[in-house]
């Protein structure tokens, strides 16, 4: 029997699939894959909503339930404050110098507190707000110069190169790395620099030498080659002239604390709002009636005669309803990055010993259905209860932005980044979707971005002189 049943009696382990030896269940995760949706649905079958699954002396935690993250994020934060050492985390964040892959540590303190105070603060975004305005008028000009030509949107392409270049901006005042495209798209250097950052979200704690370390020297799934070349070669060559031209402008930090957080930075601000907005604008184009409701919206907020802002950010209730809708059925990642717990404790009747990674699962409670009516479906109209939309979800019923002491310290600069892009393209352009469709699938590995990139036609909407020539 491939299955343990967990223990009625109080403080028994989670329920999971019986360990091999030596190994735990390492075949199991192996031998499925995507490994997510096989623990999904193991997790189905035995009708739970957390789990234990152990690789070697290693348990990892699965939890679907927003009442149990809420005790992990926010009744037993401090417990669960630590972050787990692997080699993909020690190489992208620069043997630990960062905030969101550091363990608990006085190095992590002292980096969350220049991130808050250089990068994150609300002077500091307040500062910066013109170097994002200009963003959202190049993405207006790329998206024009596209229908000019008849040419189709490539929206993977225009979401992640936006959410980049908004970062460049904000760092070091230009867009790109090199000249860029007569039409405001980006280069060679600009595509390959964003492919390189997603190359590396493939690897996330999936190293086999983390739970075996004498495999290290071997490197047998070439995961150390890949992730280090990716990291030094591709990323660094574009990064570390940025730095040298703006470590003086800098008030706190040495050259390699700058250095990791421009890392971590773009990592951040790349994959929740490319991947929320790339998923928002192909059920939005899929579902005509729902483009049309955020266009009327963004009409009678913002008018036909300027181009929407930040300050409008607040009354397009719609347009952050479809923002949290895209965040709460395709997050990027199926699980949210691991916590470690820093002694043994007890959630939800179980035990849970020390040294445990607990991953809670994005995927599963944005798609719960003790949670959420009609889950599998993309209907905004459930986020409209409130005044005022907000992206963050306090009662972790999905997850845009995580929460606690190591949640995501960059929301506000994330929800900035996501409307704007998501209302900008829906304010100016009309969109058809191509003749062969819109494909709503997911991709088949632990991106769950779309399968297929999509495209769609864009016809701009509003007055000519208000476009960006």
């Amino acid at each position: 029997n491939c299955f343990q049943k967990s223990q009625q009696k109080p403080s028994s382990s989670p329920p999971g699939p019986a360990p091999w030896p030596l190994v735990g269940n390492l075949p199991q995760l192996f031998r499925h894959n995507p490994t997510f949706r096989w623990v999904h649905g193991f997790m189905r079958e035995m009708n739970t909503e957390i789990a234990c699954f152990r690789v070697r002396n290693t348990h990892f935690i699965p939890v679907l339930s927003p009442e149990i993250a809420q005790e992990i994020y926010k009744k037993q934060d401090a417990i669960f404050a630590n972050r787990p050492l692997t080699l993909w985390t020690q190489e992208m964040s620069g043997g630990y110098k960062t905030v969101v892959l550091t363990p608990h540590s006085d190095q992590w303190r002292k980096m969350k507190k220049i991130w808050i105070s250089e990068v994150v603060s609300p002077a500091r975004l307040k500062w910066l707000h013109d170097k994002r305005a200009e963003e959202g008028d190049n993405l207006v000009f790329y998206v024009q110069n596209q229908y000019k030509v008849n040419k189709i949107v490539d929206l993977r392409l225009v979401t992640r190169h936006y959410s980049t270049n908004v970062v460049r901006k904000m760092l070091s005042g230009r867009r790109n790395f090199g000249k860029g495209t007569p039409d405001g798209g980006p280069g060679p250097e600009e595509m390959e620099h964003v492919e390189a950052v997603f190359i590396t979200m493939k690897y996330v704690y999936s190293c086999i030498s983390d739970y075996f370390p004498f495999l290290a020297r071997l490197d047998l799934d070439g995961q150390q080659k890949l992730v280090k070349h990716v990291n030094n070669d591709l990323i660094g060559k574009y990064h570390n002239p940025i730095i040298d031209e703006r470590i003086h402008q800098w008030r706190s930090g040495q050259r390699e604390d700058m250095d990791d957080i421009l890392d971590e930075i773009t990592y951040a601000s790349v994959d929740n709002p490319s991947n929320a907005v790339e998923w928002a604008m192909t059920e939005m184009i899929n579902q005509p009636q729902l483009m049309k409701k955020a266009q009327e919206e963004i009409d009678r907020v913002v008018g036909m005669e300027r181009l929407v802002q930040e300050s409008d950010i607040r009354e397009l209730n719609y347009v952050k309803a479809c923002a949290r809708e895209a965040y709460r059925l395709h997050p990027l990642s199926p699980f949210n990055v691991p916590h470690m717990s820093m002694q043994d404790t007890t959630v939800a009747g179980y035990h849970i010993p020390k040294g445990s990674h607990v991953i809670v699962s994005q995927y599963g409670l944005g798609r719960n259905p003790k949670v959420w009516v009609n889950p599998h479906s993309f209907e905004p109209e459930r986020h409209m209860n409130d005044e005022d939309v907000s992206l963050l979800e306090n009662d972790l019923r999905f997850i845009s932005f995580s929460t606690g002491r190591r949640g995501c310290i960059a929301g506000m600069l994330g929800t900035y980044m996501t409307i704007m892009l998501l209302a900008r393209l829906v304010q100016c352009f009309d969109w058809t979707p191509p003749p062969k469709g819109i494909d709503l699938s997911e991709a088949a590995d632990d991106i769950l971005t779309p399968a297929t990139p999509i495209t769609a036609f864009a016809k701009p909407r509003l007055p000519p002189h208000l476009y960006p020539i």
